[in-house]
């Protein structure tokens, strides 16, 4: 989630206000670090892969990437609200992309982004 030198993610996430709109995590630092823990016990974690466009607008920061998740080939769009530089809520979306042979055209999820 943090790259190559992560630091402590209260760098980047706030301890006093994190507002998760994911309907399976709830509010706060401590329970995302819950979900995140109990995906990976699960194995299932959630792995990012590549980056495809950060985009920011006043306090708020779009991600659009790509990795896997449950064993399966996925897109994540997170779009993040910051306050005093920290982020303070959260909102995603996953979708599973489908393989190559089952599109219906050649431009493949991130193909506008290029």
């Amino acid at each position: 989630m943090l790259g190559k030198n992560p630091g402590k993610i209260t760098d980047y996430v706030s301890t006093e206000t994190y507002h998760q709109h994911n309907p399976v995590v709830a509010d706060g630092l401590d329970a995302l670090g819950g979900a995140m823990k109990a995906m990976a016990d699960a194995g299932t974690p959630m792995t990012y892969t590549k980056n495809h466009v950060i985009l920011g607008e006043g306090n708020f920061v779009l991600t659009v990437s790509e990795g896997q998740f449950l064993g399966k080939h996925t897109s994540f769009y997170d779009l993040f609200r910051i306050a005093d530089g920290k982020i303070v809520e959260h909102w995603d979306t996953l979708e599973t992309i489908p393989p190559e042979s089952e599109w219906k055209h050649d431009n493949g999820k991130f193909g506008c982004l290029k």
